[in-house]
């Protein structure tokens, strides 16, 4: 499993290295620390001889300029700050290889980027955070990554609950192939002891227009397709929770009324859950009403824990030569 961890110095960043211990991660794997420095102002002119060394193998102006930021006391700034969060990461996981990089410019692209290069699987960043001027909240690079990344996306806030206690964990199923590999991702993970696991479908019943209420055909049609979705949400969920026993967590099964961006949300909070795992896309219900995508982003934003947003990885394109090689 390889990770890249977003950093700022932020108490949510602080609070997303300590989320981390929580996420089921395994004992081995790659993390990349990450921090991003927003230079809107350029450093000092270097002298004479510093124009000389950073020239020296830099092919085109772009790369001359790119170290010359390089240099400046925000990036150094930045680069200690992502090397003492890879020092708290790496005690805590101790069977990983960690490693740190700072960089500048604008935090969601450098963070792509970054992701991209690296071949995460997964990104995780706080909730809300700051730039280096204190203007910026990570709140909108967290947003722009969940629609952007090519892989999974945290959204850490932190734990509620004392560090020894066991994982909450609420993961929302629509019977898309996006819930199938949130389900997955659960299961592969290694959860610590009395974890537990609820699946909730969310059901939203079809209700008829005033005129339609008043026609015995069509309410009884409403009432015969609510009657029909329920019990395929009831189904769906037990299917799912049974994969979770099987795989030997504690696991139930919920079908609540309403709106999944609420559902979710609500169920979560009465339940202190620790994480809710939902699919970044989803498959649209009768008469296309919605989709899990819109309803990952909203659960992203409103949630009081932590959420992960999973994505199955867009690997890119394998480049051939003239043989087809």
């Amino acid at each position: 499993m390889k990770i890249l961890i977003a950093y700022d110095g932020s108490q949510c960043a602080e609070s997303a290295l300590d989320d981390l211990t929580h996420a089921g991660f395994p004992d081995t794997g790659e993390a990349l620390v990450a921090s991003v420095a927003e230079v809107w102002l350029p450093p000092p002119p270097p002298s004479a001889y510093e124009i000389v060394e950073m020239a020296k193998g830099a092919r085109n102006p772009v790369a001359l300029e790119r170290k010359y930021m390089a240099a400046s006391t925000a990036v150094a700034d930045a680069d200690q700050l992502a090397a003492q969060a890879a020092t708290r990461f790496a005690k805590n996981f101790p069977g990983w290889t960690v490693t740190h990089e700072a960089s500048w410019g604008s935090p969601s692209w450098e963070l792509y980027c970054k992701a991209k290069e690296f071949d995460a699987d997964l990104i995780v960043v706080g909730s809300h955070g700051r730039s280096a001027l204190g203007r910026l909240v990570l709140g909108s690079i967290s947003q722009w990554l969940l629609n952007e990344a090519r892989c999974s996306v945290r959204v850490a806030r932190g734990r509620i609950d004392e560090s020894d206690m066991p994982v909450r964990i609420v993961i929302g199923i629509d019977g898309s192939a996006a819930a199938k590999a949130a389900l997955d991702q659960i299961i592969s993970r290694n959860w610590p002891a009395l974890s537990e696991v609820v699946v909730v479908v969310a059901d939203e019943p079809l209700e008829p227009t005033v005129v339609g209420d008043m026609i015995p055909l069509v309410r009884y049609s409403v009432e015969q397709s609510n009657a029909q979705e329920h019990r395929h949400a009831v189904s769906l969920a037990n299917s799912a929770a049974k994969r979770l026993q099987e795989a030997g967590l504690r696991a139930r099964a919920e079908v609540r009324i309403g709106n999944p961006k609420h559902v979710l949300v609500d169920f979560a909070e009465d339940w202190r859950a620790d994480c809710i795992f939902v699919g970044a896309t989803g498959v649209t219900n009768r008469l296309e009403r919605f989709l899990l995508g819109s309803v990952a982003g909203a659960v992203a934003a409103r949630a009081h824990c932590s959420v992960e947003i999973v994505r199955r990885k867009r690997r890119q394109r394998r480049k051939t030569n003239g043989n087809g090689n």
